[in-house]
């Protein structure tokens, strides 16, 4: 039975930060070797080191998804430092929500910066640890039963009983905001490996959508990825290999920042598999920090036109060396010479050369002429897109 803390009045109005291991359900196979992972890094207590691997052994032993723990205290004291560098979090009075928070690791770091914290965790065997911080820390710590990475992945989740971003915030009192207000949200959290790319998609799309989360604002995400896929978000023209379209809409779209790097030894791995790329000791995970800019949306790139820009960005990378004109032949009914001219674009521009701020102009100016040819731009399922390959 899915359980929903109830929230008291102290969190209504109030800034929320958000931090989550936004991870997969929970593991299988968790007696092998890829449990003991990242325990060696763990502080030498043999105590926490069996507290934190019997909890996981006690998991669901029935999902076929990997996921990750920050399960080095030291590494989960760095963490919770960047995350509240320079918050005075009694008179702000920041609170954290953390999704997927397994054995608690950094929920306990983050209560100990005096912060007050609102737990997600899809996986009811970590549910009575959660609790057990909670009356331990008092007023500072709410549990909530629920799975942010299936939150509003599903049209059809109501029918099955799953939360919703609306009945979730509703639940929480978190509110409304315009968009150009501050930052009323921060998520932190780690991305399944597995399925990194398509979480990434998914929240491109809400975002330009202003959709699931971001219906309440310009929230924050603070997200652990891999190596690759930070080097995706800011790479530049000439980059041939990285610079995709996950690269524009990113950085058109965010400000983007790298917090911290965490190597894979501070984290407990569980997978079905022996052995896994992921489980590399020589691995790094990136914490980046991704806040959306105010002036994202103007009078020509709008949530109502955005999902176009997407799809000709992501057109533009399917063949990334074709000459930009003619594609712009294609789309469009003006001159597309004339067009590049009026933009100081120069003419035989690849797509794959052309800036993200270049982009968002170029896109801008055609909707401002209102002489795009929308049919060439079919529908295309971000799940099942295969344009950008990671």
């Amino acid at each position: 039975m899915t359980f929903v803390a109830s929230i008291c009045p102290l969190f209504g109005g109030r800034q929320l930060t958000l931090a989550a291991s936004t991870l997969r359900s929970s593991v299988r196979g968790l007696k092998g070797q890829s449990v003991r992972l990242g325990l060696h890094n763990l502080e030498k207590k043999d105590s926490l080191k069996g507290e934190i691997a019997e909890m996981v052994a006690n998991a669901e032993r029935d999902s076929t998804s990997d996921r990750r723990f920050l399960a080095c205290p030291l590494s989960a004291h760095k963490v919770a430092s960047q995350l509240t560098r320079g918050r005075n979090l009694e008179q702000s009075k920041t609170y954290l929500l953390e999704f997927e928070a397994g054995p608690g690791v950094l929920t306990r770091k983050l209560l100990n910066t005096g912060a007050h914290v609102i737990a997600l965790e899809s996986n009811k065997s970590f549910l009575p640890n959660l609790e057990s911080l909670k009356k331990e820390f008092e007023n500072q710590l709410e549990v909530v039963h629920s799975n942010f990475i299936k939150l509003d992945g599903n049209p059809y989740a109501l029918l099955k009983g799953e939360l919703c971003s609306e009945t979730l915030f509703n639940n929480l009192r978190i509110f409304e905001v315009p968009w150009t207000s501050d930052v009323p949200l921060k998520v932190v959290g780690i991305v399944p490996p597995k399925d990194e790319r398509i979480f990434i998609w998914r929240y491109t799309y809400f975002l330009y959508e202003c959709s699931s989360i971001y219906n309440y604002g310009r929230i924050e995400l603070n997200l652990f990825v891999s190596e690759r896929m930070y080097k995706v978000f800011v790479a530049k023209p000439p980059d041939k290999k990285l610079y995709q379209a996950l690269s524009v809409l990113w950085q058109t779209a965010c400000d983007i920042r790298l917090l911290h790097k965490v190597p894979s030894s501070s984290f407990l791995t569980t997978s079905r598999k022996k052995s896994s790329r992921s489980n590399s000791v020589n691995e790094l995970l990136y914490l980046v920090q991704l806040t959306p800019r105010k002036d994202l949306f103007t009078d020509f790139l709008t949530t109502a036109n955005s999902k176009i820009f997407i799809m000709m960005v992501k057109q533009c990378f399917g063949k990334a060396s074709t000459k930009l004109h003619n594609k712009l032949n294609l789309w469009t009914y003006e001159n597309a010479r004339n067009l590049l001219r009026d933009l100081e674009i120069p003419e035989e521009v690849t797509a794959g050369s052309l800036y993200p701020e270049s982009y968002k102009s170029l896109f801008e100016r055609m909707e401002q002429s209102n002489r795009i040819d929308r049919s060439l731009f079919c529908d295309i399922d971000l799940l099942a897109d295969d344009s950008v390959v990671l």
